[in-house]
């Protein structure tokens, strides 16, 4: 066995750090930012919710479609490489564009939103694939694996709660200066710099050490028979999205629940700012961790967590203490979660080669957006739909809303979520068998065929 590459684990990793930045804003805060800073009416702040909502829905095809087209790319510099790029510099114009003031309302500012929304869905689809389908590419190895997605993932975290914990006070100062719009733009502007650099760090950095054997070309009828025939990669997929979706519904309604149920905007920032730790230390911890625990064992432990986390969440009083208590039980389980079905994922990959007989690695990982994506445009329209129905969009002040509309509130935040995480938990513990081991047999099982020809 080679020695792991060590480069590969920390310029692979970096490059998540803006690029989270970047979806943490649109998939968390574009929302508010319409409501709240645009003040957009309810039917307009509707209208474009549903057709964020349907955009996602395109995504289903469009994603699956990018994940042949980077499967069947051969060039000179490399398989993933050119579509991180190109896909980066598209998602970075059309970001500043989604937080830019169309200066209109009603249906023109609909179809301004509908339109650079899926253009920037389609962008972040050219670079998130290649992105994530680059991970099996590294390494076969399973513990090099968590190493290399433990690391990916803090850094992640890192800026997934640089934009939570610094979206209040940033938007605050540099509205001092060029008033709220503005500076809501100006913060866009400085969030997809941050990301264009992290990807020249990977795509300078990151070398492919070249694992397979030259593959066949996938054709567009067998894009979906890659992902159907793969029961191990469907039932991941489906308790990956319902975790997810609960996950981004709770996040999304933060800044919101701080304004109205809370009633301290400013404490929405070392809330973020301590969850955010909270995830870091759970992936420094994991493969550690994982030594001693199996998958589905860390995976239970996690669930419980997290459902625990939410029941404290409920019915606590409103006193910072006992809410922060909630948020780490939140956040330090979904992080080991989300780590796990990445490792759950990239799995998958060994195994679809070995049943099928072809290795479809970006394939198999453009089911990981999609995920991420309807979770976020579910969140968006769960939402949408709740501010307009209790009466948050309307309100001008938190005096304005009413116990019956925080109450709404809550149950869209913390008990639905909780309904479809448990959901998805028992998904994943009826249908899924691919464990450590079973991986590990079919790995070996690839190099007595002559269809893996490094670690």
């Amino acid at each position: 066995m080679t020695q792991p590459d060590v480069r590969n684990r920390w310029t692979f990793g970096l490059g998540t750090l803006g690029r989270d930045m970047v979806y943490t804003l649109v998939s968390l805060y574009l929302t508010f930012f319409l409501s709240d800073v645009l003040d957009l009416d309810d039917e307009t702040l509707l209208g474009i919710s549903w057709i964020v909502l349907a955009a996602r829905l395109v995504d289903v095809v469009t994603d699956l479609l990018m994940g042949a087209v980077v499967d069947n790319t051969r060039s000179r510099w490399g398989q993933f490489k050119p579509w991180i790029a190109g896909g980066a510099v598209a998602s970075a114009v059309m970001t500043v564009l989604l937080f830019t003031d169309p200066g209109s309302s009603g249906w023109g500012a609909v179809a301004w939103f509908g339109v650079v929304y899926l253009l920037w869905s389609l962008a972040w689809t050219a670079n998130d694939i290649p992105y994530w389908s680059l991970l099996p590419a590294l390494t076969v190895v399973a513990r090099e694996r968590e190493r290399i997605g433990a690391i990916a993932k803090v850094v992640a975290t890192v800026g997934v709660f640089c934009v939570v914990g610094g979206i209040v006070p940033l938007t605050g100062a540099l509205a001092a200066v060029t008033g709220p719009v503005s500076a809501w733009w100006w913060l866009a502007v400085g969030i997809v710099v941050v990301m264009l650099a992290g990807q020249c760090v990977t795509l300078v950095g990151v070398r492919e050490p070249g694992l397979v054997t030259p593959q066949p070309r996938t054709t567009l009828r067998e894009v979906g028979a890659v992902v159907l025939r793969n029961d191990q990669l469907l039932a991941v997929v489906v308790a990956s999205a319902l975790f997810m979706v609960g996950c981004i519904i709770t996040t999304s309604f933060g800044l919101y629940f701080f304004k109205y149920a809370y009633r301290d905007e400013a404490m929405y920032t070392p809330f973020g700012i301590t969850l955010g730790v909270a995830q870091v230390l759970g992936y420094l911890l994991f493969p550690l961790v994982s030594r001693r625990l199996s998958r589905r064992a860390g995976y239970s432990v996690a669930v419980g967590c997290v459902l625990v986390g939410y029941l404290v969440m409920f019915v606590a009083p409103m006193q910072l203490p006992v809410i922060v208590v909630a948020g780490l039980l939140l956040y330090g389980g979904q992080a080991w979660v989300t780590l796990i079905m990445l490792m759950l994922i990239t799995d998958t990959v060994e195994y679809g080669q070995w049943k099928l007989g072809r290795r479809n690695q970006a394939v198999t990982f453009a089911l990981q957006p999609i995920i991420n994506k309807i979770g976020g445009a579910v969140a968006n329209q769960v939402v949408a739909v709740t501010v307009v129905v209790s009466g948050i969009n309307a309100a001008r002040t938190p005096d304005d809303v009413t116990a019956e509309g925080l109450l709404i509130m809550k149950v869209a935040m913390m008990v639905v979520p909780a309904v479809l995480i448990a959901l998805g938990y028992l998904v994943y513990l009826r249908f899924h068998r691919l464990d450590e081991a079973r991986h590990a047999q079919i790995v070996a099982e690839l190099r007595e065929r002559g269809e893996l020809v490094g670690d």
